[in-house]
């Protein structure tokens, strides 16, 4: 099975991490500026680069945004959970980990992706059914944190919430109807953060599984965030205590 990444910084990143790239594909007409660095990239690597119309890597990429830029890659691996927890016993680290319960919007999974790199997160874990994989679009939103941070596949959220709290693992729920805000909790335990779907929030059995739920002040009219911008902020007030604390 092979996939299509698209996109200066993703195909840059995913050259740099050691991908197994089969091929790039270049707009004849795209800046030099964009491309030296990945045909120089590329050459190190023994990879394949050939100049084409646009309109072809328009076709490959149908709609995501590719800046003159596609490479074919094999499809991302996905990881154990014990890989994450792993991850961070090798880091030395309490574990931070993200369950995201049935995120649906690619771009949504991408930018999600994205600030954990930034943030430090251990790994992230999807289900397999009801939710966005690692797509191109995801990688393209993702600038490039998609070759970084590991992502777990399971079949039964619910099931893998119970596993980590055996592993001494603590689960917090982002849910509206917390009692508790996010900055009355504490964060500085081993600790995996559930984030809901964009529109029905945490499943039933996921949120009665998590340990405690919390939630973000709101003080608007909306009150409401998107899913990666209330996952940003619950991130980084994890990095925030736990910085604090040391």
């Amino acid at each position: 099975m092979e996939d299509f990444i698209a996109g200066k910084h993703s195909v840059l990143e995913a050259l740099r991490s050691g991908r197994t790239i089969n091929k790039i594909w270049i707009a004849e007409n795209a800046q030099k500026q964009l491309t030296l660095p990945i045909i120089g990239e590329a050459k190190q690597h023994g990879i394949v680069v050939q100049f084409v119309d646009k309109r072809k890597l328009d076709q490959m990429t149908e709609g995501v945004q590719h800046q003159g830029v596609v490479a074919q890659v094999a499809a991302y691996d996905y990881v154990e959970v014990d890989d994450i927890l792993a991850r961070a016993r090798d880091k030395q680290e309490q574990p931070f980990i993200l369950i995201l319960d049935e995120i649906e919007d690619p771009h949504n999974l991408g930018s999600i992706l994205r600030t954990a790199d930034c943030a430090g997160v251990h790994g992230v874990i999807i289900p397999k059914r009801r939710s966005v994989g690692l797509t191109a679009t995801v990688s393209k939103t993702s600038a490039g944190a998609v070759e970084y941070v590991p992502v777990a596949r399971v079949t039964n959220i619910a099931q893998t919430i119970e596993s980590l709290k055996e592993q001494g693992v603590w689960v917090a729920g982002a849910d509206v109807a917390a009692n508790a805000t996010v900055y009355q909790s504490d964060l500085r335990l081993p600790i995996a953060l559930v984030i809901g779907n964009e529109n029905k929030g945490m499943g039933r059995l996921v949120k009665e599984k998590c340990d405690f739920l919390l939630k973000l002040p709101m003080f608007g009219q909306i009150n409401s965030l998107n899913a990666s911008v209330a996952a940003s902020v619950l991130m980084y007030e994890v990095v925030r205590q736990r910085t604090a604390a040391n």
